[in-house]
């Protein structure tokens, strides 16, 4: 490398994370700053985003667009080549990483016959040094390196690249700062995200986020409630209240106002679906669960992640709770929510997994009758302490175990589907299917993917739809004429 990117390049320190404050969050306001020379430059030209991962990076997709077509870009019209490629990605998983890096590849040949194009790769995964290092070192093509901290300046890292012919590499961690009022672009028109909190300090040992997305810092409630606000009034059915651990809003604010009392506002602004996620069990209270049956527009959907129903896994992983302890809220969450669905996590081969604490997960799983999980071989992250444990179990057993795990999860939610049977339940209508563009889909009230025989014009609207058929993931039915 001919250029020193010291300057540019201060990750998240793993020790200073461990002893992280719960601070309030640094909030900013500051418009964008965008140059008149790139304003016309940039106008009518086009961008392409690409994103991977969970609903975070998809909402930082949405805010990378609203940046673009602040500046003057808009969205190429496939298969055409962008002005601009960004590939917003996960951090979470090595296949994703991998499927990325294949990405990049393939984009060599683009940029050789498109050489004015800025390619970049932005998102959680610059914020592991060895990406970083490995971006560097073999693919030149790639014109800018940043991280979740650093999209508020895409405008300038634009610019430069542009006209002062500079390679970007930006992965400061300003992890305890809040950006508010940046523009966006949202992906749907009847559905929103809503970020609450970002990052995390739970240091589950397997996961990489509280390194690459920072420390918990909650967003202030009244700028969380005057956007919920502006959604409703442009007519937006549903949104998610998004964080990497909704129920820790609220800790590191001046003020106490715990997520369950932004719950009650948020329900009580009056759109009509309001989701949230992703939970963890640990910071789970009753006062949460009493709120979700308190409101009907408080969707009666829950993703728990349990991801292991062994004590001592339990304890290796960091999840600070026990099977028991989970099975406890569980059981208090489906008393409070009889029609309601609740989904998990899972990981199996965590490392020093034995048949027995398998075991234990198996009958977990099926004493608590999911809805449905999201089931994982477990992979070491670099940069995790679970990466320094032995992966000991092979991987030949990891499948096999995951085999059987994912035939109780399917025939739970099978049965759990049975009840849906003659049932009418409430859809919010998102389009024709994806298989069969003749049949509407759309999402129930306990986010199950319902197919059926409808009219075109209720798109974006929630209707009664009567089911007549089930599976293990999705329903079918026909919409009922009131």
């Amino acid at each position: 490398m001919n250029k020193d990117y010291s300057s540019y390049f201060q990750l998240p320190n793993q020790k200073d994370a461990a002893r992280r404050s719960r601070t309030p969050a640094d909030i900013r306001r500051e418009p964008l700053v965008i140059s008149t020379e790139l304003r016309r430059f940039a106008h009518g030209k086009t961008y392409r985003i690409q994103t991977f991962g969970c609903q975070a990076n998809e909402r930082d997709g949405e805010t990378l667009a609203g940046i673009l077509e602040s500046i003057g870009y808009v969205p190429v019209v496939e298969p055409a080549i962008p002005d601009v490629w960004l590939l917003n990605t996960c951090a979470i998983r090595e296949n994703a990483e991998q499927r990325v890096f294949g990405l990049i590849g393939a984009a060599k040949q683009h940029k050789r016959t498109h050489p004015d194009m800025i390619f970049g790769v932005c998102g959680c995964m610059p914020q592991e040094e060895h990406v970083v290092l490995r971006l560097l070192e073999r693919y030149p093509h790639v014109d800018l390196i940043f991280g979740t901290h650093n999209i508020p300046r895409l405008p300038q890292f634009l610019h430069d690249a542009y006209f002062n012919k500079e390679r970007i590499v930006e992965v400061e961690s300003t992890e305890g700062v809040v950006f508010e009022d940046l523009p966006v672009r949202r992906d749907h028109t009847k559905k929103a995200w809503v970020n609450i909190i970002y990052g995390c300090d739970k240091f589950c040992t397997y996961c990489i986020v509280p390194y690459t997305r920072g420390k918990e810092r909650s967003r202030l409630p009244q700028d969380i409630l005057e956007e919920v606000r502006e959604l409703h009034a442009q007519g937006y059915q549903e949104i998610t209240l998004l964080g990497q651990n909704v129920n820790a809003y609220g800790k590191d604010l001046v003020s106490p106002y715990p997520f369950a009392s932004l719950l009650r506002d948020v329900a009580e602004v009056g759109i009509p679906r309001v989701r949230f996620m992703t939970s963890h069990p640990w910071d789970f209270s009753q006062e949460m669960v009493d709120t979700l049956a308190q409101y009907k527009n408080l969707m009666p959907a829950v993703h728990l992640p349990v991801q292991s129903g062994d004590d001592d896994i339990l304890r290796r992983m960091g999840r600070r709770y026990t099977a028991q302890s989970y099975l406890a809220l569980y059981h208090s969450l489906r008393l409070a929510l009889p029609q309601g669905s609740i989904t998990t996590d899972i990981i199996v081969g965590f490392p020093g997994e034995t048949e027995e604490q398998f075991n234990h997960t198996l009958a977990l799983v099926e004493q608590c009758q999911f809805d449905a999980a999201y089931t994982f071989l477990y992979s070491p992250r670099e940069g995790t302490p679970a990466a320094k444990m032995v992966d000991d179990v092979p991987l030949e057993v990891k499948k096999a175990r995951f085999q059987r795990l994912t035939k109780v999860v399917a025939t739970a939610a099978h049965q759990r589907n049975q009840a849906y049977l003659q049932r009418i339940v409430p859809v919010l209508v998102e389009g024709p299917s994806k298989r069969n563009p003749s049949i509407l889909s759309g999402y129930s009230d306990t986010n199950k993917l319902v197919n059926f025989k409808g009219d075109p014009a209720t798109i974006g609207t929630i209707v009664p739809v009567k089911i007549t058929a089930i599976k293990s993931w999705t329903l079918e039915g026909e919409m009922v004429h009131e």
